[in-house]
């Protein structure tokens, strides 16, 4: 379906971007891995098999990133067909206590890191007239929840990355699509405990990290004239 299609998957080792990595290279997609985790990205290359790269990688310090585009660009010189900005983390606090390192941290990881990864990449996409980019969002991009001040705050500032991204790109050939799910059940919600922790959904009513790969799959897959500039998901 996809074959000769490379894409750029950060927070790869584990949840949505596991999962998106995974139903990518199940279409003929090339993957390169991003993560933090060198030991966990080789779990999930050997699990796709042959063409995947791992590329261990802290997306929230700027020198890594950097050697990380490089690493792909080695492999990959005209850079990847697909850019899937997902990796995040998910702190919750009130605004007055949450430490402004913690913070700070958040807005590095959910905000600047893809910021990072655009700016390499985005370039050659517009210089080949074609491409795709996916930011993973998040219900909280529009929704507020007590506890989300620096969440919230992240995901606002992405979704108006992409769509400014959007707008820029418009008439390019180059395609972003903003894919915002509700509560998925992944490792992020380890430290919250949602099953035993007042005002969050249990994991049974979540969404599965593969409806979300899904759906990507499903953007990145329709015809090149048509852009999907935003989906949200919710559990039915």
């Amino acid at each position: 379906m996809l074959h000769g299609v490379s894409a750029v998957i950060t927070g790869a080792s584990r949840g949505i971007g596991r999962a998106v990595a995974v139903t990518l290279a199940a279409a003929g997609v090339q993957p390169f891995l991003i993560s933090r985790s060198a030991a966990d990205l080789d779990v999930v290359a050997a699990e796709i098999g042959a063409g995947a790269v791992a590329v261990p990688c802290d997306v929230t310090d700027a020198a890594a990133v950097e050697r990380a585009v490089e690493c792909i660009r080695a492999h990959r010189r005209e850079g990847p067909s697909v850019l899937v900005n997902n990796a995040g983390v998910f702190p919750i606090g009130a605004i007055e206590s949450i430490d402004p390192a913690r913070f700070e941290q958040t807005l590095q990881a959910n905000l600047l890191a893809p910021f990072r990864f655009l700016h390499a990449f985005v370039p050659h996409m517009r210089a080949a007239g074609r491409g795709h980019v996916i930011t993973i969002g998040s219900v909280a991009d529009r929704s507020i929840y007590s506890g989300n001040g620096a969440y919230s705050a992240s995901k606002f500032g992405a979704r108006a990355l992409h769509e400014v991204l959007r707008e820029e790109l418009r008439g390019s050939g180059v395609r972003a699509t903003l894919i915002a799910p509700s509560a998925t059940d992944t490792p992020i919600w380890d430290p919250i405990d949602p099953d035993n922790t007042p005002g969050f959904p249990p994991r049974s009513a979540m969404l599965r990290p593969e409806d979300v790969a899904d759906a990507v799959l499903w953007a990145v897959t329709r015809p090149v004239h048509v852009n999907v500039d935003e989906l949200r998901l919710s559990r039915a």
